[in-house]
């Protein structure tokens, strides 16, 4: 297989991890109406966790303190990042959930701004203006719009999380640590808290719903797909493709979101939510391709 071949191929799987993510957020917002966000996060994060565990079961010869500490750490910005999107996506549409979630590739410079002092460059600045912009926008964007919602509010609080996930998981990897394990044992992390956490924010096991064929299938969907399979598409084709054309392919994500959220769910789409919705794509795509053509000509 040539390498020209190979590249289309790898970033034909980035297109479609960022098609399975998308319809994600259509799976999530129906399922909500089944079962609670804890118990969806439990449920998606044991079936993705325990096959992952069979599949790279060698790997457990790794296991030391060192991974435990940043498997734990990790996992709980994860955790708190899927917590208040989920819950997010229950007061808001599933569009909104997608497009406002990509917010946290802009906030990933500034967080590492905070974190080591190195400072972010001027694109990165213009494109948060954008990004705020496009925020403004898409949340006032409904005709029956009154500001941000509760929603839309966790919708942003995830992104922090997400970036912090990213900016920590990074530097883990840095230091030569197996990304895959790692990325295994934050799963772990995720489905414990998950369990622990659900019977307090979601009240008793939803027993008469949990099992019914409609759920069973959108955790599965979830569980495998959407994380297992999701994460594996993006890890491979950023082997085989430029990260800065890579960054654009999965933020597509976005788009898929607000695209089936539209067609399956009947969301109302508003000229001004559309604006925001560009707004916040271009500002994303700017961040993402000036801090990786950077990377790639340093």
């Amino acid at each position: 297989m040539n390498s020209k071949f190979t590249s289309v191929l790898a970033s034909a799987g980035l297109l479609l991890a960022a098609t399975i993510w998308g319809f994600s957020f259509v799976i999530v917002k129906d399922s909500l109406d089944y079962i609670g966000a804890m118990y969806m996060i439990a449920f998606r994060y044991t079936i993705a966790a325990g096959v992952m565990a069979l599949i790279f079961i060698k790997k457990w010869k790794l296991i030391n303190k060192d991974y435990l500490v940043h498997g734990l750490l990790t996992g709980l910005f994860l955790f708190l990042a899927y917590a208040t999107q989920t819950i997010g996506c229950k007061y808001t549409t599933a569009g909104k959930n997608a497009f406002l979630t990509t917010i946290y590739v802009i906030l990933v410079p500034f967080i590492t701004w905070i974190l080591s002092r190195k400072r972010p460059g001027i694109f990165v600045f213009i494109a948060a203006v954008m990004s705020l912009t496009g925020i403004g926008l898409l949340a006032l964007g409904a005709d029956d719009a009154r500001g941000i919602n509760i929603g839309d509010l966790l919708t942003l609080i995830c992104g922090i999380f997400f970036a912090l996930h990213i900016i920590y998981t990074e530097k883990f990897n840095a230091r030569g640590g197996d990304p895959l394990f790692l990325t295994l044992l934050q799963f772990l992390v995720v489905a414990i808290l998950g369990w622990l956490t659900a019977p307090f924010m979601d009240g008793a096991f939803p027993t008469s719903t949990a099992f019914t064929s409609r759920v069973v299938l959108s955790m599965l969907y979830l569980g495998l797909l959407s994380t297992m399979v999701g994460f594996s598409l993006q890890n491979i084709g950023l082997k085989y493709v430029q990260s800065s054309i890579a960054s654009l392919f999965l933020s597509f994500e976005s788009v898929f979101g607000m695209l089936f959220s539209t067609l399956i769910l009947h969301e109302r789409l508003t000229f001004r939510m559309l604006c925001g919705c560009i707004l916040i794509f271009a500002a994303v795509l700017l961040s993402e391709t000036t801090k990786n053509t950077k990377k790639e000509i340093a």
